[in-house]
């Protein structure tokens, strides 16, 4: 078992990290910024290096600086926890060519998930169902054109190395296309290098469907179920849950047996997620769920699927990077309650959800849930990071009373003078469409004026 291990990350991950670590008896290493120095990670760690400046390519994105910390400190394994460098398969390779233990994925899983056109070629070989589209090399515009007009209009246009929402274009008619993808190509060139783009049928009534993957180094991979991130806005996830709501046992098999296929395809090791696209507009149903893009790193919204099958995602990860076999066989996983996690974010939802950054004079909490929090009353929201204060998530006997259990956590929230988006999560998760499971990823738009 690792005895040692340095987090190459900030805020509530480092957190949740170093919690599951001290109780596996792990010591843990901190790495932060100058600003970060006062954070309570870097304060919960058993030893601590300041690593650069405020900007993150300064600080958390030098992958030198991160090795020789864990060199200073002794630290034998290093977790990228999520964001930064957790996709990186270069610093994947510098971590384990520095004689240290990588506790993610391996850098040619990273390698093969990477790009969109390329991941979904490989799945087609998998036998994993794919969105109908165009992933060709041919990039001619007119070529493109063609095969929009082929598949069939509305089509999303979406950059080969995109994420985040950049990058990606919604064209309803062939007369827009051509100055929908010079936008697109524009878009993204400046945010990602590399202006080359596929086009998928755009799904309507979607729901973005994902499933938890778990492999070892002895050739096991199971899932641990499926989680629904449809509330979004603007591709950004704002609640999610486990399990899907709608989901029948026939067509959460074939979803998870799909994902399965897909983390073995690329020989899969530690925690990643497959995310689907599904058209619900008829009910999910297993003939209209494909393959969207997988993420090779432990997710955001992990807690709710730890919360329904009573596992610690974490200490699987530390596990399986020292060398053991998965925890559980996949007979003895199973779906107990649902679970909700909502985002509670420093950003005035009343002024288009700009960020709402300062310091935090009065923090109030909601107890009673789990929280998962990178900061304190009397310390601060930062402009230099994502600006999430929590993670409020709730767990219960049913989905009704679990979206109950969320709307009351969200509308205890207190905090001054910082504005947030808990009155928000508290009405959606209160909203009769919301709580009727009537939910796909264009529902905040819909419900805007009264959300």
């Amino acid at each position: 078992m690792i005895r040692s291990l340095l987090i190459a990350n900030r805020g509530e991950i480092a957190r949740r990290i170093i919690r599951t670590a001290r109780k596996m008896g792990i010591r843990t290493v901190a790495v932060h910024s100058d600003v970060d120095a006062a954070m309570p990670f870097v304060r919960e760690a058993d030893a601590a290096v300041c690593i650069g400046l405020a900007p993150a390519r300064e600080s958390y994105l030098v992958q030198a600086k991160i090795l020789e910390a864990a060199k200073a400190t002794g630290a034998e394994a290093i977790h990228p926890g999520y964001g930064f460098l957790s996709e990186n398969a270069e610093f994947a390779e510098a971590v384990e060519a520095a004689g240290l233990v990588w506790v993610g994925a391996p850098a040619h899983s990273i390698r093969a998930m990477g790009l969109k056109d390329a991941a979904k070629k490989l799945m087609v070989a998998a036998g994993v169902p794919v969105t109908p589209g165009y992933m060709g090399e041919d990039q001619d515009p007119a070529h493109l054109k063609a095969e929009a007009d082929r598949i069939g209009y509305p089509v999303l246009i979406k950059a080969v190395a995109g994420g985040g929402g950049k990058g990606m274009r919604k064209v309803d008619a062939s007369a827009d296309f051509a100055d929908a993808l010079l936008s697109c190509q524009r878009e993204a060139a400046s945010s990602f290098g590399d202006d080359r783009v596929l086009i998928e049928k755009y799904i309507l009534g979607p729901r973005h469907i994902e499933v938890q993957v778990f492999g070892d180094r002895h050739g096991h991979v199971v899932h641990l179920f499926e989680r629904d991130c449809s509330l979004q806005r603007r591709h950004q996830k704002v609640i999610e849950e486990a399990p899907a709501p709608g989901m029948d046992a026939a067509t959460r098999a074939a979803v998870c047996e799909a994902a399965v296929k897909a983390a073995k395809a690329v020989d899969y090791v530690g925690a990643g997620t497959i995310e689907f696209i599904a058209d619900a507009s008829e009910g999910l149903r297993a003939d209209r769920i494909w393959f969207m893009e997988m993420n090779t790193r432990l997710q955001v919204e992990h807690p709710v699927t730890e919360a329904i099958t009573g596992q610690d995602l974490v200490e699987w990860q530390l596990r399986v990077a020292s060398g053991e076999p998965l925890p559980r066989t996949q007979e003895q996983l199973s779906i107990n309650g649902w679970a909700m996690e909502a985002r509670l974010y420093a950003e005035n939802p009343s002024n288009g959800f700009l960020p709402s950054t300062g310091p935090l004079t009065r923090l109030r909490l909601p107890r009673g849930i789990r929280v998962d929090s990178g900061v304190e009353e009397g310390g601060e929201v930062s402009p230099y990071y994502d600006p999430m204060i929590a993670k409020l998530i709730v767990a219960a006997p049913s989905r009704p009373a679990a979206a109950a259990k969320l709307a009351q956590a969200a509308a205890r929230v207190e905090v001054w003078p910082v504005r947030t988006n808990a009155a928000f999560l508290a009405r959606a998760a209160a909203d009769p469409d919301f709580v009727a499971g009537h939910v796909d990823t264009g529902f905040i738009e819909r419900h805007a004026d009264r959300l």
